[in-house]
């Protein structure tokens, strides 16, 4: 790496002549941010470097540098075109959560799908109904370990004109954020979730979302045995309709369709666990669009620093996995 270039580092980041033994890099363990250790640093001169251009951004390195891309390693020199693995560099020092999958879990995703807001950054929700609102809580820290509390707020109610009583639960973290839209498919948003599927790994865990997505958007019949869930959403209703064998027609002449969950209908359909991740996917994939040669004609040559590391090779140039030239 020349001597200015940053690499993301444990804590901060650093210009790689910053570097030493000892220190910790964050990198790429498959779809998970981990850390790794510098166990020796050395520099060599060279005319030349490139500059690759990717979808993010501009990073320098030496010709013969490994990229990781989804074939394996190549130079840099032959990465025009390919894409390369990487993660958003300013989410690495944020806290990473640990899942506890179960009942708690699937009412924390249900409630939210139903009733819940999601944000950049933070999880919410806002009900009137102080006992939803602190089931919300109980689960959401038992599934996260996230603190959670109450807290009384008023809201606007256009049919009375007037504000009313309600409470409101809400966490700030952005790995919560981003791992409810993965959930979803991507967007939180009410109308285009889809069906989180993650919910399905066992029994405990859909009858938490079952019940999680009926206190806010449904309810529990008094005269037969089973639940009706509301949503405007139709693809969420239709596919989870498959999953519980039920047949569901969506409205035409209102703006909600409702779906009946009968509690027989574990008789009529045998429940098939799915395993989907828990955890967040933290790396995707960038283009790169151009790799430009630099040369040092007139100037000093460039220093370049080269890392070897334990126990995981690789490091993030500004989020691009990159690894020491073999």
């Amino acid at each position: 790496m020349p001597s200015k270039q940053t690499v993301n580092a444990v804590g901060g980041r650093k210009q790689a002549r910053d570097v030493r033994a000892g220190c910790r890099l964050w990198t790429l363990d498959g779809e998970r941010t981990v850390q790794t250790s510098v166990v020796e640093v050395t520099a060599v001169k060279a005319r030349e470097v490139l500059d690759v251009v990717t979808d993010h951004l501009t990073f320098t390195v030496a010709p013969d540098q490994m990229l990781g891309t989804p074939d394996g390693w190549v130079h840099a020199r032959d990465s025009q075109g390919t894409v390369l693995a990487w993660t958003p560099a300013r989410k690495l020092c944020r806290e990473r959560l640990t899942i506890r999958p179960g009942y708690e879990f699937g009412y924390m995703v249900g409630a939210t799908c139903s009733d819940g807001t999601v944000g950049g950054n933070y999880v919410s929700l806002v009900v009137n109904d102080m006992g939803f609102a602190s089931r919300f809580a109980a689960s959401l820290t038992a599934a996260t370990g996230l603190p959670a509390r109450l807290e009384a707020v008023t809201r606007p109610s256009g049919y009375l004109e007037r504000d009313l009583p309600g409470f409101r639960v809400r966490v700030v973290s952005s790995y919560l954020a981003d791992l409810m839209r993965q959930y979803v498919g991507g967007d939180a948003h009410h109308m285009r979730q889809r069906l989180p599927r993650v919910v399905l790994r066992n029994r405990e865990t859909f009858e938490g979302f079952l019940e999680g997505y009926t206190d806010g958007d449904g309810y529990r019949s008094k005269t037969w045995r089973g639940r009706l869930l509301v949503s405007a959403n139709v693809p969420f209703l239709s596919e989870l309709a498959q999953v519980i064998g039920a047949r569901f027609t969506p409205r035409t002449d209102g703006p909600a369709s409702h779906l009946v969950v009968a509690d027989s209908w574990t008789s009529r359909v045998a429940f098939e666990p799915e395993q989907h991740p828990l955890q967040l996917r933290e790396s995707t994939w960038v283009e790169v669009h151009e790799v430009r040669p630099r040369r040092a004609d007139g100037q000093k040559p460039f220093t370049l620093y080269s890392y070897r590391l334990d126990p995981h090779p690789g490091f993030l140039v500004n989020g691009h996995l990159a690894r020491q030239p073999w």
